[in-house]
């Protein structure tokens, strides 16, 4: 593991093991509590994302905790020129950066009490994680942002292309998908169109990176396992927005609803993940609820807070 400053957060880049591409590596990225504290929060990105709502940092400072975000192998920081960007071929593969942020936040930095955040396909992510390593104790507390737990595709793709392409993404993993993400929701954040936040389209573009077989057959077999039901021990937070807007190019709606997923699936899948569910929508929430207007993040934050505390 080496470890970088960038401004005042600390970024350890930590090497995996070598995979189907060759070497990886995953990027954690810290900042204390400013009063010594035992208590972490780890926050875990969407697809087509990666760490930069510092405001989010600002919040778990100032509530006392640790704050630490995952940046993802073939993602933001961890990306490498030899890399499929945001690729993967079967959701266990992210387990290992998972284990190894977790060791390290509990392990070498003594903390006691962690909460696991996971917006969108990091929240899914998050949920089988929790439910996968419930007998080690290793999250205390699961909080899900808009989890991508359904593909927002019209029922005949459901039926269709997504078994044909999980077909195909187990004999022709690198085989490009014929459809990908829209530039809506990105026209609605990024600062250069319709939004107010800045961050590195490099590593952000506003039409995400090109999606292969080997990702819509891994996303759907993930899928497959939540929509099954799951035993998550611990309380969750499950937040979404107040309502979904279709994707594809930008419209004013997207400025206040979901323009990625079908908010409805979130709240239908959501009811089977464990029996201490709680679910919240806000009205007026984007996709990733951290980037909707002040009042709707304030909203958020708040209600983190009560969560947290109220189950520590």
């Amino acid at each position: 593991m080496t470890k970088a400053k960038t401004r005042e957060f600390t970024h350890h880049t930590i090497e995996q093991n070598s995979d189907y591409e060759g070497k990886v590596v995953c990027t954690l990225i810290e900042r204390k509590a400013d009063k010594k504290s035992t208590k972490a929060f780890l926050y875990l990105h969407g697809f087509n994302d990666y760490f930069f709502q510092s405001h989010l940092a600002d919040w778990a400072n100032d509530a006392g905790m640790n704050f630490y975000a995952l940046e993802l192998r073939k993602y933001g920081r961890s990306l490498l020129p030899h890399q499929t960007p945001n690729d993967f071929r079967e959701y266990h593969e992210y387990f290992e950066d998972i284990d190894r942020a977790i060791d390290f936040i509990r392990s070498d930095e003594k903390n006691e009490h962690l909460t696991f955040m996971g917006h969108s396909t990091g929240g899914l992510l998050a949920a089988l994680y929790a439910d996968e390593h419930k007998e080690e104790k290793k999250v205390d507390l699961l909080i899900l942002n808009s989890p991508f737990f359904e593909f927002n595709v019209p029922a005949i793709l459901k039926k269709t292309f997504l078994p044909l392409m999980t077909t195909l993404g187990k004999s022709f993993p690198g085989m490009p998908s014929p459809v990908g993400l829209d530039k809506g929701y990105g026209y609605s954040i990024h600062q250069s169109h319709h939004g107010i936040w800045d961050y590195e389209l490099k590593w952000k573009p506003d039409a995400g990176f090109k999606i292969h077989a080997s990702w819509i057959r891994a996303i759907h077999l993930a899928h497959l396992k939540v929509q099954q039901g799951l035993d998550i021990p611990c309380p969750v937070l499950l937040m979404y927005s107040g309502k979904s807007v279709a994707p594809g190019n930008y419209k004013q709606e997207m400025q206040e609803a979901d323009a990625v997923l079908n908010v409805a699936d979130i709240e239908k899948f959501g009811k089977n993940i464990g029996k201490k569910v709680e679910h919240i929508a806000f009205k007026g929430g984007l996709h990733d609820l951290l980037l909707s207007k002040k009042e709707v993040q304030k909203a958020v934050m708040e209600k983190m807070t009560t969560f947290i505390t109220d189950h520590s």
